[in-house]
């Protein structure tokens, strides 16, 4: 619940502020303590709360997975093999519906991208004040615990996809073929600049769009919590579970997007005709 010490906007920037540690003004590094503090850290700021728990929850993915795979139940599985069999099995069909050639990293890459932002953004159905309010006990004066908020991790995953699409338009189709693909199409030679123009934009278009659809669909999620959170008590019950019910359905699309968009870009990238 919100405090009642603080404005409603205060309250808002607080929730939007992440633990950011850099360089202050009199030179010296250590945490903000104010949102316009780390605000004007600049570029080489690093958010700490971000950073911590996607590593946390990429450590906990691939433990949980590892735990599974180094001991699977020959007989009946149990529940955790189940769920981890299915989740492996559901990005398996997806790689083979939509990947038609030999490349033994996108089932990985598909399972992993799936799976790790699912997690970060599961970590918006936490009650909003519940870990930042454990925080203040630390010591700690800003906690943003979904980590796909974060335009850094969501904008910094697209890019990784968008260098992988890179390397591999140019390992298959060589340096002059992936030359060609840019200016030749779909005006042929005579057409080359606005072939250029064209082909660039729809480029550069991949790695915007993938990270920063994550970001604005978490973000406001995490900006509806935030807002139910200022209402009164009652009204808090009354809005926050009925949106959470539906969140879980944009927690889950959000993710699957991502993959099937890795996934079609990838293919795009071995197809002569892309």
């Amino acid at each position: 619940m919100a405090s009642e010490t603080i404005t409603s906007e205060e309250y808002i920037s607080h929730h939007l502020t992440n633990l950011t540690y850099g360089q202050h003004h009199d030179g010296s590094w250590g945490l903000a303590h104010s949102a316009q503090e780390a605000a004007e850290m600049g570029f080489w700021a690093v958010n700490v709360d971000t950073f911590g728990f996607s590593l946390l929850l990429g450590v906990l993915f691939m433990f949980v997975f590892r735990m599974v795979a180094k001991a699977p139940t020959t007989g009946v599985p149990g529940g955790l093999q189940n769920f981890v069999e299915m989740i492996v099995e559901f990005v398996d069909d997806n790689v083979k519906g939509m990947f038609h050639h030999k490349n033994n990293m996108i089932a990985p890459l598909g399972l992993t991208i799936f799976v790790w932002v699912l997690l970060m953004n599961i970590m918006d159905l936490i009650p909003i004040d519940f870990l930042p309010e454990a925080g203040k006990l630390l010591g700690i004066h800003f906690l943003k615990v979904v980590p796909s908020t974060d335009v850094n991790i969501t904008m910094g995953m697209a890019l990784s996809v968008f260098i992988l699409v890179l390397y591999y338009s140019i390992k298959q189709k060589g340096i002059g073929g992936f030359a060609a693909e840019l200016s030749l199409h779909p005006f042929g030679k005579w057409g080359l600049p606005v072939n250029l123009f064209l082909e660039i934009v729809n480029l550069l278009a991949k790695p915007i769009s993938l990270g920063l659809r994550l970001f604005g669909n978490m973000y406001a999620g995490e900006m509806i919590f935030i807002l139910i959170a200022l209402l009164p008590f009652w009204a808090q019950w009354a809005l926050s579970v009925p949106w959470a019910i539906f969140h879980i359905l944009i927690i889950v699309l959000q993710a699957f997007i991502f993959m099937v968009l890795t996934i079609v870009y990838m293919a795009m990238a071995y197809d002569e005709d892309h």
